[in-house]
């Protein structure tokens, strides 16, 4: 008997069961599961074994109808009828087949042709999104790499050239005036030799710029990350710059509220950005202006640094493209590198920069980093 799929033994001793043995039977649960796990694949094997007798008919019946026309054999007239219909279905099976494996290999090749395009170096290849659903995935992963791949090729190529044209000028510079002074046209005098080297200390930074940006772009970059109090980072800047400030009759001042949460960063890459800042709002402020930098804690786990110019501003052409590299206003004079380094760094801290100017008005540049609880006086404090 089968119960809810189990073999069950009659509950009593069957007559002709051995006296000398047990019942019920050992091993009859092992007997019972053996036969449950055989119920599923009985009847798909069965479906199998009938498929193949099914195409084997179809086969033998399609090929005595074609022997029969052709005159090999003889025939009844139902059976040529049968073996036409099993031929016609044959050929409808292998040309539907025959397309279903077109459909399925004709994107495949089509991403191989385009793999080899893009291991040649043309990153424009690009494959269309058809076939079964795991393959239009696989299309629509390759022509995400592709694009990203050709967009990333643009920009190498863009920065090489910036690159090349930023190092060209004071290399120019350098070559000219050295070669004025071995024709004797400048006299090789304390006044002509400063010149040389105020172009080699262009050079430089330049250099190390791009070593920066190299950094931040591999995801390289080495962070010394300590508590840092946000207001004293800030007065160290503007301190550093006052004479310059004074020098070009700017007002520079710094404000801030007092125990603000402290910031996790690299104090000497902050400094770095906060005087890239206050060193663009100097060249860009006329005599009688005025440069703040502020510090505040908005809501949220946050210190908002600010800095805010009353200069030139930033042209609505260029402000969408300030912190692209080489991005620079017309006559500027910096490499166009400050701001772009000033993003990276700022982003390499988990923090944000963004900068807003109307022309005429000056510009406001707000950083905002991830505070911290206040460090903890001491004692003897």
């Amino acid at each position: 008997m089968r119960d809810s799929g189990r073999w069950n033994a009659p509950r009593r001793r069957p007559p002709w069961w051995p006296e000398n043995e047990a019942w019920p039977p050992a091993g009859r649960a092992g007997w019972a599961g053996g036969h449950r796990r055989m119920g599923f694949w009985r009847p798909v094997g069965c479906l199998v074994v009938a498929f193949a007798f099914f195409a084997a008919g179809m086969v033998a019946v399609a090929s005595w109808a074609v022997a029969a026309l052709v005159g090999l054999v003889s025939a009844p007239p139902i059976v040529v009828g049968a073996g036409v219909i099993a031929l016609v279905l044959i050929l409808a099976i292998v040309l539907t087949l025959g397309r279903t494996l077109r459909r399925m290999t004709q994107p495949v090749d089509e991403l191989i042709a385009a793999a080899e395009r893009v291991e040649a170096g043309d990153y424009s290849a690009r494959v269309t999104e058809t076939g079964p659903r795991p393959v239009r995935r696989l299309a629509r992963a390759f022509n995400t790499m592709s694009t990203r791949l050709e967009s990333s090729d643009q920009r190498r190529r863009t920065f090489l050239a910036d690159v090349s044209h930023e190092l060209r000028t004071p290399l120019t510079v350098i070559q000219g005036q050295l070669e004025a002074i071995a024709d004797g046209i400048y006299p090789a005098d304390a006044a002509h030799l400063e010149s040389l080297m105020e172009q080699t200390r262009t050079l430089e930074r330049l250099v190390e710029d791009l070593r920066t940006v190299a950094l931040a772009e591999a995801g390289s970059l080495q962070l010394a990350l300590v508590p840092t109090d946000p207001g004293a980072l800030v007065e160290e800047i503007a301190s550093a710059y006052q004479a310059a400030a004074d020098g070009r009759q700017v007002r520079l001042t710094a404000s801030g509220a007092r125990g603000l949460p402290t910031v996790e960063v690299d104090p000497a890459r902050m400094r770095q950005v906060l005087s890239n800042l206050v060193d663009n709002a100097l060249r860009h402020t006329p005599s009688g202006g005025a440069i703040t930098l502020s510090v505040s804690e908005p809501e949220g786990a946050s210190v908002l640094i600010e800095i805010t110019d009353t200069g030139t501003g930033i042209a609505r052409e260029l402000l969408p493209h300030v912190f692209d590299r080489f991005a620079k206003g017309a006559g500027s004079p910096g490499s166009g590198l400050g701001l772009a380094i000033a993003k990276d760094l700022v982003e390499a801290h988990g923090g944000s920069i963004v900068a807003s100017s109307e022309p005429g008005t000056g510009a406001t540049f707000r950083i905002r980093l991830p505070s911290h609880p206040p460090m903890p006086l001491r004692s003897d404090e």
